[in-house]
């Protein structure tokens, strides 16, 4: 009953930040222009300050020298979690225009703007560094395999930029990781008022992704929901298939408990943000990732006290 008491609370500080970024977005606080800004702030201010000064606060050399070779199961899971998707996108006819949109959400999790927080608020600040191996994994995925599969339903040629794919994924937040990284590798300490400055930024994480959150879900309506073939398919692979199958294989690791905790609720977070943009980007389907997006969102406040209770 404590498991279950403590993830409703901490699911309860997310749904009302989600709330708030809600509810202005009923009263008209925010247009376009600056849901982009609000994202940008978090993506390419925050989250790099908050992993600059979370790693080389307090991290070792030798604890994440020990830790980054555990990047391969999530990797192992992702693998086949992808051959899963191909599998049930042919299996239950997924219309072509869909196929490479559904393939890449139903692989791919939301592992730092939702994941990170809800982490954080469950398990505190020691969950951090697996949150961002997960993190390092999920994203190569994404802006290599999902970017490529997304590419694939619209009108662009088919290919794997392998130039901007890497872009993608050495993104402002994982070069904060890695800048954390090197300096904490090299023993570099940062000055005193400079961490105190990353700190402060680094705390807008949180609040402004709970607030671009509710914001989403309300410029999508929460009419457009409905639950035909593919949306249950998409959620029984995020919420049901990934937590299972990272389980069956991190059982019989020796991994620390809170590791493998950490991997369990990110493989069952959300469909990832970035899907609609990527698909408006590539002239697929924007309008279903977006449906997507918002349905695995709400439904993960629901799943992860769920899942917290059976860790438990």
């Amino acid at each position: 009953m404590a498991v279950f008491l403590t993830s409703i609370s901490g699911i309860l500080v997310m749904l009302i930040m989600i709330g708030v970024g809600y509810a202005l977005g009923m009263r008209g606080w925010f247009d376009d222009r600056s849901r982009s800004l609000l994202a940008r702030l978090v993506t390419q201010i925050a989250l790099p300050c908050y992993m600059v000064y979370t790693i080389t606060q307090r991290f070792t050399a030798t604890d994440l020298i020990a830790m980054l070779p555990n990047i391969r199961y999530p990797a192992l899971s992702m693998v086949i979690l992808l051959g899963i998707a191909i599998a049930f996108a042919q299996l239950f006819s997924i219309r072509r225009k869909h196929s490479g949109l559904f393939i890449s959400m139903f692989f791919n999790s939301n592992t730092i703007f939702i994941g990170l927080p809800i982490n954080q608020a469950l398990f505190g600040e020691a969950s951090i560094p697996y949150v961002l191996i997960y993190y390092m994994c999920n994203t190569t995925f994404f802006w290599t395999v999902g970017t490529y599969l997304i590419q694939r339903d619209g009108f662009g040629e088919t290919r794997l930029d392998w130039r901007e794919s890497l872009r993608k994924i050495l993104s402002p937040p994982l070069l904060g990781f890695l800048l954390g990284l090197v300096l904490t590798l090299l023993n570099i300490r940062l000055p005193q008022f400079l961490a105190s400055d990353l700190q402060y930024l680094g705390n807008l994480t949180t609040p402004l992704s709970m607030i671009f959150i509710g914001l989403s879900v309300q410029k999508a309506g929460l009419s457009q929901l409905t639950l035909g073939k593919d949306q249950v398919l998409i959620l029984l692979g995020r919420f049901v298939i990934a937590p299972l199958l990272m389980w069956g294989i991190l059982v019989m690791t020796d991994l620390p408990a809170l590791m493998k905790e950490v991997f369990i609720i990110q493989s069952a977070m959300p469909v990832m943000t970035n899907a609609p943009v990527v698909a408006r980007l590539y002239g697929a389907d924007s309008d279903y990732a977006a449906v997507m997006v918002t349905e695995t969102t709400l439904a993960t406040m629901l799943v992860i006290p769920i899942l917290m209770m059976l860790l438990g």
